[in-house]
């Protein structure tokens, strides 16, 4: 009894106090096969400057003459012409140029602007097709190519990636505040954080010291960082080790992949890959082909989306009017495509997205709620994927373009006559010089019966 009294006293209390804990929610399952959703931000180019030529895409409109000076009537004019090899530089993109450019949605601008800026402003018609960009293209033709997919700002970068992040700009003017963004923000991550989702940004060339705290002290592109992590200039991120720890380098993009650690969603940005001008758009491409084989390898893919696009339009030229939202978007349209076992099969998505499309997929795939005004209006890219059709294998996307026509398989009827044919020369092939040598002795014993008046050219021709 001495027992039981005190035991009995620990289980009343224990039945009181328990329910009075706080219980962590269960992490949400997706409403759609997608666990795990990757997306890269890429640099300065539109839609018609790298598919502006692909087939069955909205793309460079034929005639189009672009002039030197919209406002006079008499203007010469420029017409695309294809990049190829030719040197480009980096063509200013401010949001005085976009307004230049966009000229009250007459779209004429896009010279005359670059050259208010002391630019060679015909460098903007330049395009890039197939035979530049033969691994997009083919990603194009296998997986889903985005032709109405707007950047969110009129700005650049720094506007644009934070409308990827927390779907507003961040700040009245396309710069990172000295003091850093503001605390109050709520990013994707903070909602992610909420359900008890996992998540990653991924940074190319990642430098920890690095934030917009030092940025000004670094020489060199090292400091653009801070401008492509959106985190990186906003304090509680920096001060909170636990939000911290999830800005990690690149690497461990590969690593997660083979160690079965990748997250929910995961951002990346790269650094010296970016394909902002003028770099070099074949490194570009190797860098998002080693990305997504990666993912293509991996036990991941079955249940992935891959996306990739670019963060502003760079200054070059593109034909569809954006659609104006409110006072800061939409910009440009920017190239983007979909790589995923479920993305529709060589379809092009027509369907008016911007950065904001991004966060509203996370937001309805796991139950989360909007950020802002803009990612709560926005169409989630949803309709680029088949969830009615069963996963499918990964495509290794081929580095020519057009691709090689693939070996079509053999049919069974093909086969089994191929083989008997080879069954056929086999024994032909013993038959007849078993018959030959049979022909040849009995002409030798006639011989030896006969004079021996040699006819060389007889002999020969047996």
């Amino acid at each position: 009894m001495k027992l039981v009294r005190p035991l009995l006293t620990l289980f009343l209390f224990a039945s009181f106090w328990l329910p009075l804990q706080p219980v962590h929610a269960a992490r949400p399952e997706p409403n759609t096969p997608i666990r795990h959703f990757i997306v890269l931000m890429q640099e300065n180019h539109t839609f018609d400057n790298y598919f502006g030529t692909y087939p069955g895409a909205d793309g460079i409109p034929p005639d189009t003459c672009m002039p030197v000076d919209p406002t006079d009537p008499a203007s010469e004019c420029v017409e695309p012409f294809h990049i190829g090899n030719l040197p480009i530089e980096d063509l200013d993109h401010s949001v005085v140029t976009f307004r230049r450019q966009f000229n009250g949605g007459r779209m004429n601008g896009f010279i005359w602007a670059l050259r208010l800026r002391n630019h060679d402003g015909r460098i903007a018609m330049g395009y890039y097709d197939g035979r530049d960009l033969p691994y997009y293209w083919n990603l194009a033709s296998e997986y889903v190519l985005f032709d109405r997919f707007f950047s969110s700002a009129h700005g650049g970068s720094v506007w644009n990636h934070m409308y990827w992040i927390a779907a507003v700009p961040g700040t009245e003017k396309n710069s990172i505040p000295a003091e850093g963004f503001s605390n109050d923000i709520v990013t994707i991550f903070d909602r992610l954080n909420e359900a008890g989702l996992t998540w990653k940004f991924y940074i190319q060339n990642y430098d920890p010291s690095i934030t917009y705290r030092t940025r000004t002290e670094v020489v060199g592109p090292r400091a653009a960082q801070v401008v492509w992590c959106p985190l990186l200039a906003i304090p509680r991120y920096l001060d909170n080790p636990e939000l911290f720890r999830h800005i990690v380098p690149l690497d461990e993009y590969f690593t997660d992949l083979q160690n079965g650690t990748l997250p929910n969603v995961a951002y990346i940005v790269p650094s010296g890959a970016s394909e902002h001008p003028p770099g070099s758009i074949q490194a570009g491409q190797r860098f998002v082909r080693s990305l997504i084989q990666a993912l293509m390898r991996s036990p991941y893919w079955w249940n992935s989306a891959f996306l990739v696009t670019y963060d502003d339009w760079g200054g070059w030229y593109d034909h569809v009017p954006p659609p104006q939202v409110d006072e800061y978007g939409y910009g440009f349209r920017v190239p983007a495509f979909l790589v995923s076992p479920y993305a529709k099969r060589g379809f092009i998505d027509s369907t008016i997205y911007d950065f904001t499309s991004i966060l509203k997929f996370i937001e309805e795939n796991w139950g989360l709620e909007p950020l802002a005004e803009r990612d709560a209006r926005a169409t989630s890219i949803r309709n680029a994927f088949d969830f009615t059709q069963p996963p499918r294998q990964p495509a290794f996307i081929p580095w020519d373009w057009p691709p090689p026509p693939p070996t079509p398989e053999p049919r069974r009827s093909a086969v089994f006559g191929l083989y008997g044919l080879t069954v056929a020369l086999a024994l032909l092939t013993f038959l007849i010089p078993a018959r030959r040598i049979h022909f040849l002795r009995r002409s030798l014993s006639s011989r030896r019966s006969r004079p021996s008046t040699p006819t060389h050219r007889g002999e020969g021709k047996r």
